[in-house]
């Protein structure tokens, strides 16, 4: 029998300061409302208002998941090495791959993900093309060994993450699936009430060529991004967006003296040029050990990941370094680089034809250089490095992007072959030969969603959380508890939850001020006050969390007028 709960049964220890570890909004107000828990850096645990809320995301999840026909399941947190040597990752995926041995000196690791395990599940079940498709997912804690574990729930060593595998006989089929999932993640991130944007991203170390996440906005994200109205949206480590390129007039190259013009900014003010006439230069050496200098827009940076996929495993240079390579730093340029000096440049630069550069001597630039008459890029060294920005034109339209701030709850990927081909998974195909299978995989930050739905939902006063996901629906607070107040408010808690809703009763013997800081700090929904005079009158308050609102609602009507208010937001 259902019942609702009391205030002072609940483990909700509050906090009446900011913790001072705390930057994010959400991750305060998640601390201060007694829904978390510091054990260790990235290690967090939650209390049961905050597990009430994240069974909530998880069963929007799993309805979801059930409607696209995904079947749960659940695999080990450890995974043995050798999966890992299968599919290659084991020595590419970074020190944020917790490693261990076991007693007998075995190698395993804690999953950061689960692509080698659901591999080899099914490479040796899965046999025909009559089996397919297949899509298994589960929900299960993860780890990955940050480096600067912070934001809380944001960016853990240990988190709640649902990540799903699809398994298909041909591309087309991916493809489907992958759409599938694309959807069903957005329908998640509505019910929720987060509002998302899904933009385009790098696959990372997941790998695939295609990959879309869902980016809930923030000021206070960590990632930047960009979109356009049309609905083009990217994460700027992926854009690849139309870079407005100014240029210095036509003439003979110049040689002028710029002292202490060693950065965009003050060369830009010593010219009297826009910083986009000038050209940044980083110098680099390549993941093939090669040192080379990159140019780029002097408004704009180069991006560390597109940089990673044009150049491997590179290096941004030390000052040893430039100077063992006789390059001058804050004054290089592509006219007269040293012997075995590569020059690379942006993509966006190609039809540039007139460059303000370094002059590769100290406090020295050069103006009016010729791209062709005074220095050459060579054909294969036109790159896309270049981070995208607010203002750039919109790839898809050419109007001018909007830049965003976002918190990646989920994201989606087209594997391919990249995991069936390394670790041998294959089905027989119609036509009897056999084939790997073309995978997709597909994660949420479980743990993440939540405090993802806090930074949206806050307000001065603490959480504000909407009803589909909220620890409890409603919130009774008699301002005494005894006589007929506490009376009243245990018949109403009561018939609420007849009703259907879910209910907690502030029973503490606190003051009112206490009561309703509480209840705020904590963002119920809706707040049933009852105090003497209200009762007297057959009447009670009900105050709306997301406005403000207060209304006055006859006794006896209160529970219909609250399911009439919730039961919509549920969007079940």
């Amino acid at each position: 029998m259902k019942t609702f709960a009391k205030m002072s049964s609940t483990y909700a220890p509050t906090l009446k300061e900011d913790p001072a570890e705390a930057e994010l909004a959400s991750h305060k107000l998640l601390l201060r409302a007694g829904m978390i828990r510091k054990t260790a850096a990235g290690l967090y645990s939650y209390l049961p208002l905050a597990w009430r809320s994240l069974l909530k995301i998880e069963a929007v999840i799993r309805e979801e998941m059930e409607a696209i026909g995904a079947q749960e399941m659940l695999v080990p947190m450890v995974t043995p090495a050798e999966l890992w040597h299968d599919s290659g990752r084991w020595d590419k995926y970074g020190p944020e791959l917790m490693r261990m041995e076991d007693r007998h000196g075995r190698e395993f690791c804690l999953g950061p993900t689960h692509e080698e395990t659901f591999t080899d599940l099914v490479r040796n079940e899965l046999r025909s093309y009559k089996q397919l498709p297949v899509t298994l997912y589960q929900i299960q804690d993860k780890f990955r060994d940050e480096m600067r574990p912070r934001f809380g729930l944001m960016r853990g060593r240990e988190f709640i993450m649902k990540d799903a595998y699809s398994f298909d006989a041909t591309v087309e089929g991916m493809q489907k699936s992958y759409e599938e999932q694309k959807e069903a993640y957005a329908r998640i991130c509505e019910r929720c009430g987060l509002q998302a944007l899904p933009v385009v991203a790098d696959s990372g170390q997941i790998g695939g060529d295609t990959s879309v996440e869902y980016m809930a906005i923030a000021e206070a994200g960590e990632a930047e991004l960009v979109w356009c109205d049309c609905g083009f949206a990217a994460d700027t480590e992926a854009a690849t967006a139309g870079i407005r390129i100014e240029e210095c007039e036509p003439g003979d190259m110049q040689k002028v003296l710029t002292p202490e013009c060693s950065t965009i900014a003050d060369l830009a003010a010593f010219l009297k040029v826009p910083e986009a006439a000038t050209r940044k230069a980083l110098a680099i050496v390549t993941g093939e050990g090669k040192p080379a200098v990159v140019f780029v827009p002097g408004d704009h940076e180069m991006n560390d990941v597109k940089a990673e996929h044009a150049f491997g495993d590179f290096h941004l240079m030390t000052d040893e370094e430039i100077e063992y390579y006789g390059l001058v730093k804050g004054f290089m340029g592509p006219v007269g680089l040293p012997e075995g000096v590569l020059a690379f440049a942006d993509e966006s630069l190609r039809e540039s034809e007139w460059w303000i550069v370094g002059a590769n001597e100290k406090d020295n630039h050069l103006v009016h250089a010729q791209r062709g008459r005074d220095f050459v890029i060579v054909d294969d060294r036109w790159v896309d490095v270049a981070t995208a920005r607010e203002g750039d034109a919109c790839p898809r339209c050419g109007k001018p992007l909007h830049g965003a701030r976002g918190i990646e709850v989920s994201q989606v990927f087209q594997l391919g072959t990249k995991y069936s081909e390394s670790m041998g998974a294959t089905f027989m195909d119609e036509d009897g030969k056999e084939k790997p299978f073309q995978m997709g995989c597909y994660g949420i930050g479980v743990s993440r969603t939540l405090q993802a739905v806090v930074e949206q939902h806050h307000d001065e006063h603490g959480i504000v959380w909407p009803v589909c996901v909220a620890p409890y629906e409603v919130e009774v607070v008699p301002l005494d508890v005894k006589g007929e107040v506490y009376d009243a408010a245990v018949q109403i808690a009561a018939a609420a939850v007849d009703a259907g809703l879910e209910v907690v009763l502030d029973d503490r013997k606190e003051r009112a001020g206490v009561k309703f800081a509480d209840a705020d700090l904590m963002g119920f929904p809706y707040q049933v006050v009852l105090g003497r005079r209200g009762v007297k009158n057959g009447v009670a308050e009900v105050k709306v969390r997301s406005t403000g609102e207060r209304v006055d609602v006859p006794i006896d009507a209160v529970c219909e007028w609250l399911a009439q208010k919730i039961v919509p937001q549920r969007m079940r």
